[in-house]
Parts: C-alpha cells; sequence; structure tokens
C-alpha cells in the first residue's frame, strides 16, 4: 500500500480526531511499517491503549491482551509485534514459543507487574499451604509459573467461583480483588499490611498491595464532577479502579466491554475511567458520540510504544522477549487451567 493509500484510509476513521499534518507524517511511517511487516512475515498486535494513529494504521490484529495473543498463535507468522507492554509480549511468547516476539519499547513495563515477584508468591504459598493461588493476567511470566490458574478482568469472577475452596490467594491487583470480593461476598485481608493472625487463614480471600498507577487515580470526586456538569453521562469505570469508583459508575467492566458497552448503548454522552488513548480510539469509529475523559492521567508505559518504535522494532529486530522454557510450560499451564473453566476470555486486561 502506497503512502497515498494509508493516509486515505487513516484519514477516513481519525480525520476528525488528528489534524492533516499529522496524519500525512504518520503515514509515511504506517507505510514503511507495513511494508517491513510483510517482509519480514510479521503479525503486529495493537492494544487498545495505543495512540490513535498507531491503532488504526498497522496493527493486524486489535483488542485486548490475552485475545491477542491467542489470534497471533493461531498465524503462520515468524515474528509477533506486540504493541503494549511487556508482561503481554511474554504471554504472546508463553502461547507462541517458536516464533521471534519483539516488544517495540525496551522500557514497557506495568505497575501492576513489577508489584509482585515470583518470590513473593512462593511465600504467600508457604504461608498459606495448600490455598489455590488465582494471579491476574497482568503479571510476568515468573509470577505465573508459581500461579495455579490466571484470571482476566472479565472472569476474575468466575475463576474464583470455579476453584470451590474456603480461601484463595488473589493476586496482585488489591483493587480487582477488593470489587472480586463484593461481587462474590467474600472476606478479604491483606497480609502485607495487616500483622498474621491466628485465624487469618479463615478469611475466603488474601490479596496483595499492587495497584494500576493510572486506575487508581480516578476518584468518586471526578464522576460526581462529571455527573454536575453533565446529567446524562454514562459512567465507565474499569475494575482495577478502586470499589468505590466502581460502585459509583453506571458500568465496570475490561477494555474491550467498555468498548462494546459504547457501540451497543444511545446514550450520547460517556465517561471513560481508563487509559485516555482508549477513548480516543472508541470515539473513532463513533464519531455521533461525546466520550469524555481526563487527559491528563496517561499509561507512561504504554506511551513508550510508538511508531518510530515499532518501525526500528522490526528494522533491527528489537526487543526480543524470551521465557525460560522451565517457567514457560509452567506459566502456560496456569493460562490453560483459566482457559478450560470456559469463562469469558475476550478481555484481558
Amino acid at each position: 500500500m502506497t503512502v497515498a493509500e494509508t493516509f486515505a484510509d487513516m484519514q477516513a476513521v481519525l480525520g476528525h480526531l488528528v489534524p492533516e499534518f499529522e496524519l500525512l507524517a504518520k503515514a509515511e511511517l504506517a507505510a514503511e511499517i507495513n511494508q517491513l511487516k510483510a517482509e519480514l512475515n510479521a503479525v503486529i498486535l495493537g492494544h487498545n491503549y495505543m495512540e490513535p494513529t498507531l491503532f488504526y494504521s498497522v496493527p493486524d490484529f486489535k483488542g485486548d491482551s490475552l485475545e491477542l495473543s491467542r489470534k497471533a498463535a493461531e498465524t503462520d507468522k515468524d515474528i509477533i509485534v506486540f504493541c503494549g507492554v511487556r508482561f503481554m509480549a511474554e504471554t504472546a511468547k508463553i502461547l507462541s514459543p517458536e516464533k521471534t516476539v519483539l516488544l517495540p519499547a525496551k522500557v514497557a513495563g506495568c505497575s501492576l507487574a513489577a508489584s509482585i515477584t515470583a518470590d513473593d508468591v512462593r511465600q504467600l504459598k508457604a504461608r498459606y499451604p495448600g490455598v489455590p493461588v488465582v494471579t491476574y493476567i497482568n503479571t510476568y511470566a515468573d509470577v505465573k509459573a508459581e500461579t495455579d490458574i490466571c484470571c482476566t478482568s472479565s472472569n476474575a469472577k468466575a475463576v474464583v467461583e470455579s476453584l470451590n475452596t474456603d480461601s484463595i490467594i488473589f493476586l496482585p491487583d488489591e483493587f480487582l480483588a477488593k470489587n472480586v470480593a463484593r461481587e462474590t461476598g467474600k472476606h478479604i485481608i491483606f497480609p502485607t499490611k495487616t500483622p498474621k493472625a491466628d485465624d487469618e487463614i479463615e478469611y475466603e480471600l488474601i490479596g496483595w498491595h499492587g495497584r494500576c498507577e493510572v486506575h487508581e487515580k480516578f476518584t468518586v470526586e471526578d464522576i460526581d464532577n462529571a455527573r454536575r456538569q453533565f446529567p446524562d453521562v454514562l459512567v465507565l469505570a474499569h475494575p482495577e479502579c478502586s470499589p468505590d469508583v466502581v460502585e459509583a459508575s453506571d458500568y465496570s467492566g475490561s477494555t474491550t466491554a467498555m468498548v462494546k458497552y459504547v457501540q451497543n448503548h444511545d446514550s450520547p454522552r460517556f465517561l471513560i475511567l481508563t487509559e485516555c488513548s482508549m477513548a480516543d480510539n472508541i470515539l473513532a469509529e463513533n464519531p455521533g458520540k461525546e466520550l469524555l475523559r481526563m487527559c491528563s492521567i496517561r499509561c507512561p508505559h504504554m506511551n513508550e510504544i510508538t511508531m518510530e518504535e515499532t518501525r526500528d522494532s522490526l528494522k533491527y529486530t528489537q526487543y526480543v522477549i524470551d521465557v525460560p522454557e522451565d517457567i514457560r510450560v509452567r506459566a502456560r499451564a496456569s493460562l490453560d487451567r483459566m482457559l478450560a473453566i470456559g469463562a469469558p476470555v475476550a478481555s484481558a486486561d
């Protein structure tokens, strides 16, 4: 596809959002990326949090991290370029060990994934012997390897209920754990914040102190301010937001679930409490709707992924994601157990 054709396609979707001069510059990059992609037999995955000009120009698949990884595993491509953060690229490698997996930015991390280590999990398992460990997919491979079963934000409740045990260790997101506890009626403790008590094993959900540095910043006051200014607004909150924010919202769901909610509801106005770029991406395909967002709150890790970095990733085969085989096999088992219960997995984050 020529630069002119690429520009025309981008302008058709983004013309009402992005200035023409920016689209022209990005179209040149996109054309170069797509040519490299074809030459190298690569597939590009674009997470919902990518900037609009990248999101609507180079990915072969767009959406949530787990579903993207599963789609990539089904292709015959030799190289996977994951436009997301490191734990997502690791998940792609876990599911596609025979493929080369590239992460465009070396420093694209995640505050949630960084909040817990494999050693932390081992210590919790020693403290609570026999208690199954449920780990959110937003974790690194070595943590998944210490886990009994993974979950996503859309199936966390179903995964917890599938275990049929008195106690569960749920890691590492504090707010997601609290939201699951509220949905399931389970009591919850946080060992890192509470001294050990003789009866602590009687608690049904044992959580951790990890938080998403984006979602933890949203407050009920933000919602109240929006409702005062726009009484007809529908508020959508990610499950990584605090329980009081989720409770004050009209709907809570994963990134893909929020996209579908906006598409399927006739309300003219929505407040999206998640990473700001996703609201821009929703707006691109729903120009008749107004999306309020708080663009002072951005994910610094997702923002490391640019079109320039994506081009260089293909051009220089950087940055290669490797997962040691013993860790990969055990991490894969925790993902497979989640998939086996048949709960929704369309959303990973």
